[in-house]
């Protein structure tokens, strides 16, 4: 039997063909930023976006979601190039672990995804200041350079929420993850409100797995699961500079119950809401 991290190849598991689409757009945006004589704080007050996501998405390193290329493209002068240019991005995968990447392209063709996490807020529910304080907590540490690339690919991974409304996501979370300050207050405020607005979408469950809970079904660690367009159920899990895709369908139907019962175990999610609420109001 072939080791389950090994996958038959298909289109959606290949490495993509590497792309200069983003370097290409960024250079655009900073020509017609400096053309303008806008510094990237003054251009970032005019879009409503961070210095650091411009100079992300100048050097390349981030995509920029529609709302940075309509804001850009009104304040640089209306002239559609902007629009243009974003026509030809190609989704890349910088800042990305090159052990995470394969199911990174996973997630976007499943109809179902789920998250056990223990350690932190999962990376499709974070804030960007939240996602910050994860990487400058990184040892040895990041070099602004890789600050900005591992940020701005986190950020784009989000955008699956937005992009599939179809899509089923649920996740379980540990109470100690959303009690705990991580990068301050005030970044675990924005937090907390980022996931109680995610909460409330149609396709989006958040549960909270109590600290004083009494059984629980996921003491072997995080796991992430997907269900694809053809109903095969996949898991993968990941830990200290490393992760492991599991393709086997019977380790993979076994990690399945396990967060079938993990959120039987949690508390529901208007239960959730209401607790993740309560923290907020507390801080």
């Amino acid at each position: 039997m072939p080791d389950s991290r090994d996958v038959t190849a298909c289109d959606w598991e290949r490495e993509p063909d590497p792309s200069d689409s983003l370097r290409t757009f960024g250079a655009v945006v900073q020509a017609l930023r400096e053309h303008a004589g806008l510094s990237r704080v003054e251009f970032g007050a005019r879009v409503r976006f961070s210095r650091h996501t411009v100079e992300s998405v100048e050097l390349g390193r981030r995509m920029p979601d529609e709302s940075f290329v309509e804001r850009a493209e009104e304040a640089l002068g209306d002239t559609g190039a902007l629009r243009k240019a974003a026509r030809h991005l190609t989704r890349g995968e910088a800042g990305l672990a090159a052990w995470f990447r394969r199911w990174a392209r996973l997630e976007r063709a499943a109809v179902s995804l789920g998250t056990y996490e223990c350690r932190l807020v999962p990376g499709l529910l974070q804030t960007e200041g939240y996602a910050r304080a994860v990487f400058e907590t990184r040892i040895p540490p990041l070099s602004d350079e890789q600050m900005e690339t591992q940020v701005g690919a986190r950020m784009e991974r989000q955008s699956l929420i937005g992009e599939l409304p179809n899509t089923c996501f649920s996740f379980v979370v540990e109470e100690c993850v959303v009690q705990r300050p991580l990068g301050g207050e005030r970044v675990l405020r924005d937090q907390l409100d980022h996931i109680v607005g995610l909460a409330r979408l149609r396709n989006v469950s958040v549960q909270i797995m109590p600290t004083r809970t009494t059984s629980h079904a996921g003491l072997d660690g995080p796991l992430a699961l997907l269900e694809t367009p053809e109903g095969r159920a996949l898991a993968y899990s990941e830990g200290q500079e490393s992760g492991r895709l599991i393709t086997d369908v019977k380790q993979a139907a076994v990690l399945h119950r396990r967060y079938a019962t993990l959120r039987a175990q949690a508390l529901t999610s208007p239960d959730s809401v209401g607790l993740l609420e309560r923290i907020r109001g507390e801080l």
